[in-house]
């Protein structure tokens, strides 16, 4: 899907380096622009920068002197796509804002990843687009919704880009990204008391003797299976039933009848750092 494309990017943190590492995979070449301190992301989890940015080439130039800003404009004469993640209006002092862009180099096709395109020159990050959308619950999140929903966006937008000929502008915005993954708990699904949200005791998380399961006996078969194994009545409460076993003996007795009952994991993943 990238074959032979050529892109200078300058999007840093992990929406624009997840996209191009994607597009880099695709058979894209790619060139990162740096300031000279680097890519924040290094500093935070230098592993998972270096696996994004392998296959990509590292350029830190000072932006704000004629030097560096004159390297890269010979970069951008001589790429398919652009790709930054700036608020519009640092964009603009830098000239390099939609307009300016499109006055000097008219076949370069340009994508700009915002946080909320409804508000593109606030500040955001990843949590606080989760907040905005009301996808937070106690504790941090595990991952980072906004911002790898963000990618694959930008991804598609710039596949788009490239089958629609040169030129052409976009803009991804974080926020928007989750539109996506808002729509169950807008419509009510995952909703305290909705049906994917506790009122249904086969579909829910339970304390087990040693550790927690996983129970998604959602359809009709896989509930009628799961009570019918229990002895116990359709729609009666789990929890102490679920008291009775090891979360890895509950998986198993799960196997057994094909019915999806799984360990909740709690990996440490530090071990691969």
């Amino acid at each position: 899907m990238g074959t032979g494309m050529k892109i200078v990017t300058m999007a840093q943190n992990v929406p624009g380096p997840v996209a191009v590492a994607r597009l880099v995979t695709g058979g894209a070449t790619a060139i990162k622009i740096e300031a000279p301190w680097g890519d924040p992301l290094e500093g935070f989890c230098k592993s998972w920068y270096d696996e994004l940015h392998a296959s990509v080439t590292i350029a830190r130039l000072d932006l704000k002197s004629a030097d560096g800003m004159r390297s890269l404009v010979d970069l951008l004469g001589a790429v398919d796509v652009f790709i930054t993640s700036h608020r519009p209006a640092a964009l603009e002092r830098l000239g390099l804002d939609a307009a300016a862009l499109a006055q000097r180099f008219p076949l370069l096709r340009h994508l700009n990843i915002v946080g909320d395109t409804a508000h593109p020159n606030e500040a955001g990050h990843d949590l606080t687009y989760q907040a905005q959308a009301g996808l937070l619950q106690d504790g941090m999140p595990k991952t980072l919704l906004a911002d790898l929903l963000g990618a694959e966006r930008a991804h598609a937008a710039v596949i788009e880009m490239m089958h629609l000929g040169p030129g052409g502008r976009r803009v991804v915005g974080l926020f928007d990204a989750l539109s996506t993954l808002t729509a169950p708990l807008r419509h009510g699904l995952t909703a305290p008391g909705g049906v994917l949200g506790g009122a249904n005791p086969a579909y829910g998380i339970y304390a087990a003797r040693d550790g927690r399961v996983a129970v998604g006996a959602l359809e009709p078969h896989f509930r009628e299976r799961l009570y019918t194994a229990l002895g116990l009545a359709d729609g009666s409460p789990l929890a102490a039933t679920m008291l009775t076993k090891t979360a890895a003996e509950w998986e198993q007795w799960g196997h057994e009848r094909d019915i999806p009952i799984r360990v909740i994991t709690a990996t440490d993943w530090s071990a691969d750092r």
